[in-house]
């Protein structure tokens, strides 16, 4: 699968690109930086209507508007302000990486703390599941367009 990255590791700010054509909408600041880099898989639409999302679990600088191959290695659930918004967690092809529960608590604190500095934002996150669940949800998101082409 190929991500888009919005989101620089280390770095407070949080780039929005239109997720269709890739073209940069604004930048906000957040209130925590990013863990790893951020981004979400072209060619798929979640259920909040925005690609679905996706972190690389990678020590590689990876640069807002990089395009990288990557593969899932798993899923945490999210629901955000009562929407689905789940997170694919994945790695480089030529990495490798685990979705163990230091990674996952880490998202989690991130996850409960990003988004503090607008009020009623409300975060819940769910279970951590394995990378077949992972599959199978961005498969269920595949655009269709794409998903007709192959």
């Amino acid at each position: 699968m190929k991500a888009f990255i919005e989101n620089e590791a280390g770095s407070r700010l949080k780039h929005e690109h239109d997720e269709k054509t890739l073209e940069p909408k604004g930048t906000t600041v957040v209130s925590r930086a990013f863990p790893w880099p951020y981004g979400f898989i072209l060619e798929t639409t979640g259920q909040d209507g925005d690609n679905v999302d996706c972190f690389v679990l990678t020590q590689k600088p990876l640069r807002t508007g990089d395009i990288v191959d990557c593969d899932p290695i798993g899923m945490i659930e999210q629901i955000e302000d009562g929407e689905v918004d789940h997170k694919i967690f994945a790695c480089l092809h030529d990495e490798a990486a685990v979705l163990n529960d230091a990674a996952a608590e880490q998202f989690k604190d991130f996850a409960l703390h990003v988004f503090e500095h607008i009020p009623g934002k409300t975060m819940n996150i769910g279970r951590r599941c394995d990378k077949q669940t992972a599959l199978e949800y961005i498969e269920r998101h595949r655009d269709r367009s794409q998903t007709a082409r192959r």
